[in-house]
């Protein structure tokens, strides 16, 4: 009898120790994924600003006044901070990455001394626009190194813990085997040879944020069924194993849903955020992953286009769209009365092995639609505009388009596209007095890095 108790004993305390520990490999392993994804969006953070930060700095190659010039550079100097940002949220605390960091404040400091100074009293010089020149130059370079970062973490699935352990299991070595850290090295070595100036700036300041407001959507608040229901029509998900809705904590600057779904064949994750106001995607997430394409670059244009169409987003026209890897990233915008309205656009992603669309991004579409939106007659001619635009350009299109100036003001402009060298080029006239309103690099076709190792 007391034999049986003890077994029995025994056997509750197996069980309660066997659960706990179940309970304890959880929540470590729920924080390991916690940390994972934000090293993630921090790299993934990093490659678009330093993406961005190196079109802006090559749109000041095709300015020609302060009054778009000071703003853009503005622009490169704020990049700048945000990029020292996305590196200092990386584990890499344990590997020198001091080059990389000092590139990004030097162009810092020479576009906050160049942005706050009269450039009608004092334009750039020869030395000066040289330099730029030399910047985007070794910027379109570290943009290429993090690219072929970034495919080898995507392409051969690695993670951004197992840096952090082998950087700690180092103790200094420069053994460690980690394709990240090789590639990570390579880029700051290869910086380290870019011939930097040792001059530092003043400290980083915010340039003025827009400020995110969706309380105009058209709808009413939506339940968190609904929100399943639409989250289950937006990703078409059809086999689903679990669905979780989340909603936005207190200081968000607006309500949302998260839906996270599960497929329940991959195990895959697709997230999905929902404005509670109508019920309208902002973003879409499916990390599933993409295997050999074998749909082309426009294939995925129109399947990116009949999404659109069957969501019910009308009047939507393709203005650019670039690959990485396997991947289709198409922009459209709303086209209206033959205007283009840029503030209006909408990101997809398109995977190029089946179609599948696996992302999306409708923040400033939701931010800017505007049903009954008004355009005005141009002021001056479209000739009288394009006498404004610097002699080194040469004009291939011409349309009229609507875009956010700098103070986030919708503003009509000429919309002029042309080339420099081998770069080209949006440039956008006010059609009030024909003055630059901004500047836009075009992108160049994108390098596949299918055989990073």
């Amino acid at each position: 009898m007391i034999k049986n108790i003890l077994i029995a004993v025994l056997v509750v305390g197996l069980a309660g120790t066997a659960y706990w520990a179940y309970q304890d490999h959880q929540e470590k392993l729920a924080i390991m994924n916690q940390h994972e994804n934000n090293y993630q969006r921090a790299f993934n953070d990093l490659n678009y600003q330093i993406d961005v930060l190196n079109d802006k700095i090559g749109t000041t190659l095709a300015m020609n006044t302060k009054g778009s010039l000071s703003p853009a550079l503005a622009e490169v100097w704020r990049l700048t901070s945000e990029a020292h940002n996305s590196v200092g949220q990386l584990p890499l605390t344990l590997m020198p990455f001091h080059e990389t960091e000092k590139f990004l404040t030097n162009i810092g400091d020479f576009a906050y001394k160049t942005s706050v100074r009269d450039l009608d009293k004092s334009p750039l010089s020869d030395e000066e626009y040289n330099t730029l020149k030399s910047l985007y130059s070794d910027a379109t370079n570290i943009r290429d190194e993090l690219r072929a970062v970034q495919s080898n973490i995507i392409n051969n699935k690695l993670r951004w813990m197992d840096v952090e352990t082998a950087l700690a299991e180092s103790n200094g070595d420069t053994q460690q085997d980690n394709q990240v850290i090789d590639g990570l090295k390579t880029m700051e070595k290869n910086v380290k040879s870019y011939g930097q100036k040792g001059e530092y700036g003043p400290t980083f300041t915010s340039v003025q944020e827009k400020n995110i407001d969706y309380k105009n959507l058209p709808g009413t608040e939506i339940s968190r069924k609904e929100a399943i229901n639409r989250a289950k029509k937006y990703t078409g998900a059809t086999n689903v194993k679990s669905v979780k809705v989340t909603e936005n904590r207190n200081g968000s600057k607006y309500d949302f849903y998260h839906v996270n779904i599960i497929d329940a064949s991959t195990g895959n994750n697709i997230g999905i955020d929902l404005t509670k106001n109508g019920g309208h995607p902002l973003y879409i997430i499916n990390d599933r992953p993409v295997t050999e394409a074998k749909l082309s670059l426009n294939d995925g244009y129109k399947k990116a286009q009949q999404y659109l169409n069957n969501m019910g987003y009308e009047n939507m026209e393709l203005f650019e769209s670039t690959q990485y890897s396997n991947v289709g990233v198409y922009t459209f915008v709303t086209v209206k009365d033959q205007v283009r309205i840029y503030p209006e656009a909408i990101r997809i992603k398109v995977a190029l092995d089946n179609g599948g669309i696996i992302g999306l991004g409708a923040e400033d579409y939701l931010q800017n639609y505007d049903k009954v939106r008004k355009i005005n007659k141009p002021a001056i001619t479209e000739k009288e505009a394009e006498k404004k635009i610097s002699g080194k350009v040469k004009i291939m299109e011409k349309r009229l388009a609507v875009i956010t100036n700098d103070l986030y003001d919708d503003v009509l402009c000429y919309e002029f596209m042309g080339t420099v060298g081998n770069d080209t080029y949006r440039i956008f006239l006010n059609a009030e007095d024909g003055h630059e309103e901004k500047v836009e690099k075009m992108h160049e076709a994108s390098k596949v890095y299918d055989n990073v190792s």
